[in-house]
């Protein structure tokens, strides 16, 4: 088992790592929108931060030797799911492998984030 840790992501926000290596996965832990270089989420609503979720999903997974198109199981959290239909759409963009989905509304995140997704991945 290993920490992943990379400055082209957000620093994690509580005791817990941006990522563990096991056994020829990744597990990614919840990416709000965050800018790494100012801790803030991304100006602009739900759509700009899944735009910087995506981003830092791909810092994270390359810091640790994997990719998108590894990606086997995600896990997505909005707070308004009438933000489903165009968050899917970045969604789809950003998953070509059409990993397997969870994705439910939720009354709060932390911060204030509008969206958040973690995802496991093989290396």
């Amino acid at each position: 088992m290993a920490v992943i840790a990379t400055d082209k992501a957000p620093a994690a926000i509580g005791p817990y790592s941006q990522a563990i290596t096991a056994n020829g996965f990744v597990y990614l832990s919840g990416q709000l929108g965050l800018v790494p270089e100012t801790g803030k989420l991304a100006e602009g609503g739900t759509l700009e931060q899944a735009k910087r979720i995506f981003r830092n999903i791909a810092a994270v997974l390359d810091a640790a030797g994997s990719k998108p198109e590894n990606v086997v199981k995600t896990t997505c959290f909005l707070t308004d799911l009438g933000d489903f239909a165009a968050f899917n759409a970045l969604y789809a963009e950003f998953f070509t492998g059409k990993p397997a989905r969870s994705c439910v509304e939720v009354s709060k995140l932390p911060l204030g984030g509008s969206v958040e997704v973690e995802v496991i991945a093989t290396i």
